[in-house]
């Protein structure tokens, strides 16, 4: 495992195993991935898509065969309303957006049965303006009580958003995470503004998102080049141009073979190649 290091000089893994979706096998998921090299763990308080409790499952059994808390990167995120399902969510709807977070925190902490939270993420912008700088103040409480080592956003593919954020707040975002798809060109302006300030951006979807690019020809004679998949290719490209990509595989085999790519490096020429399919 190599890693990256945020503005909160926080160690963040060149790979996050992220955990939505997987409904009942989360917590056998999440143990087999920690058993398999992984040390950075997403989820969300957000039950229509994560089962954040099973995830403290996974949690627990790996800490209880020896792994150190210190060695695990832990991000869980906040979400709005928006994003929940009414019926099952661990705020009430008529909560404040204060009370909200704060409901939602406590419980991800009880869900991953820790007291400390690596990375704190708002699931998604919210607005007007107003509304995302409180929601920001209170996700800063938790850095400002220490249950929280850094704070995020997820889901923001408007650069001006970013900025208003960035230049409002005196605790500034350390990673943003978003969608790797066309349909955003990429983030490519987000992305090289992150860079600019030293914020860890994060990628998810990268592989299911490109089924085009993974099948294209030059990622096929890299991978009978380097002896790799096209997953890993692809995985170690994200890794060279400064991005720390989610890996959200069910098989243990790719667990393994995914984290293996700390084992070569792609040429500059062959990085250049690559980008140049990202249009």
């Amino acid at each position: 495992m190599s890693y990256f290091i945020s503005n909160q000089n926080i160690k963040i893994p060149n790979m996050i195993y992220g955990t939505a979706w997987k409904k009942e096998q989360t917590s056998y998921l999440v143990h087999e991935a920690l058993k398999s090299g992984f040390r950075g763990i997403d989820t969300a308080c957000q039950p229509k898509h994560y089962q954040e409790d099973l995830v403290g499952v996974g949690l627990s059994k790996a800490l209880n065969e020896g792994l150190k808390r210190e060695e695990l990167y832990i991000q869980t995120k906040f979400t709005p309303l928006d994003g929940q399902d009414r019926n099952n969510m661990p705020y009430l709807e008529n909560d404040t957006l204060q009370t909200q977070i704060e409901k939602s925190f406590e419980k991800s902490k009880e869900n991953l049965q820790v007291d400390y939270i690596d990375s704190y993420v708002l699931h998604s912008p919210i607005f007007p303006g107003s509304k995302l700088l409180k929601a920001w103040e209170v996700m800063t409480s938790f850095y400002e009580n220490r249950e929280v080592g850094q704070l995020g956003i997820s889901n923001c593919y408007d650069l001006d958003v970013l900025e208003y954020l960035y230049n409002k707040v005196e605790i500034k975002p350390s990673v943003v995470q978003n969608r790797f798809y066309a349909q955003s060109s990429y983030d490519k302006g987000i992305r090289q503004w992150c860079k600019e300030k030293g914020i860890i951006y994060q990628s998810f979807w990268s592989l299911t998102a490109n089924p085009n690019i993974l099948a294209h020809e030059f990622l096929q004679h890299l991978a009978l080049k380097y002896k790799k998949d096209v997953a890993q290719i692809f995985y170690k490209f994200l890794n060279q141009i400064a991005i720390v990509p989610l890996n959200g595989t069910t098989s243990k085999t790719h667990m393994i073979e995914d984290l293996q790519i700390v084992d070569f490096d792609l040429l500059d020429m062959e990085i250049e190649e690559i980008n140049a399919l990202l249009k």
